[in-house]
């Protein structure tokens, strides 16, 4: 045995370089023939009328958003109140979607908490328990008790994931790690699923939303960085569900980042502690400039 892992460890190295740069040119011939396939069901995925089942542990949150899709052309929307970390009341909501509607095509899994917080800060573990509850076990959750209505349907998951489960940063580790979770959860279930329910995997970057700006304040120098816009992401996210995708990274440039974490691991773990390192000081500059 110890033969063979030798020769494995040394054949397969190259080998894999040879079927990868094989691969390539039929593989982009393939894409390219999906996406212009996907463009014309996107406009017919695109006349149908959305009747919206919208889930929030707070239901005051979601009255806003029922008018907004109500004016935006939806002919019915519901609000119901549930933690999406507890399992009866995920089964709670599916049911009652199910029986108002009658089916459920789409089940969108978005809920997510998360706040910056590195090793220092961790007086008590339990604390950040609930993240891992509500952005793994929350979509893991409300998936089980949606399957038996989208194998029916034929539907789709789409699961609102992270850059940071694939390219985490300091001060981000829960957080990233339940987003990591959630990404290998739902590829392993599309492989078991095969065709019968479609899976769209969706990891964006820093989004302008609460937790994206709470990002920033804490490292003063990513506010280089573009924030993208949550209705941007919301038009990208609807259209890339349509075309039938199996991931979206919104906003695109990020997906550079992931060929050099993946070859170059090294590079990036240095490279990421002196930006944050650079970070640091210039919060730290910041701030004597304004005790002066």
């Amino acid at each position: 045995m110890a033969a063979i892992q030798k020769l494995l460890n040394i054949a397969l190295h190259p080998l894999s370089l040879v079927l990868l740069s094989s691969f390539m040119i039929p593989f982009l011939i393939f894409k390219v023939f999906i996406y212009v396939r996907n463009l014309f069901q996107t406009d017919e995925n695109g006349r149908r009328g959305a009747v919206l089942s919208l889930v929030d542990i707070r239901e005051d949150n979601l009255v806003v958003v029922a008018e907004k899709a109500r004016s935006l052309g939806s002919p019915d929307v519901i609000i119901i109140a549930a933690d999406v970390s507890k399992l009866q009341d995920c089964r709670r909501f599916v049911d009652q979607t199910v029986n108002h509607f009658g089916r459920l095509d789409c089940l969108v899994n978005n809920a997510g908490i998360g706040k910056p917080s590195g090793f220092k800060d961790w007086s008590n573990a339990s604390e950040f328990t609930p993240m891992m509850d509500v952005n793994f076990w929350g979509s893991v959750y409300g998936t089980l008790c949606a399957i038996p209505h989208l194998k029916t349907s034929r539907g789709r998951i789409i699961v609102i994931a992270s850059v940071f489960g694939w390219f985490p940063l300091p001060k981000s580790s829960i957080y990233s790690a339940s987003k990591a979770a959630a990404i290998n959860y739902f590829e392993t279930l599309r492989m078991e699923l095969g065709r019968a329910i479609s899976i769209t995997i969706v990891t964006p970057g820093l989004i302008n939303t609460d937790l994206g700006l709470t990002v920033v304040k804490e490292e003063r120098i990513m506010e280089i960085i573009p924030l993208l816009s949550a209705s941007e992401l919301a038009e990208s996210i609807v259209k890339s569900a349509c075309r039938g995708d199996m991931y979206l990274t919104e906003p695109s440039w990020v997906k550079v980042l992931f060929p050099f974490k993946l070859l170059y691991p090294q590079l990036v773990d240095s490279a990421v502690r002196s930006f944050i390192g650079l970070s640091r000081k210039i919060n730290n500059s910041a701030t004597e400039l304004k005790l002066e």
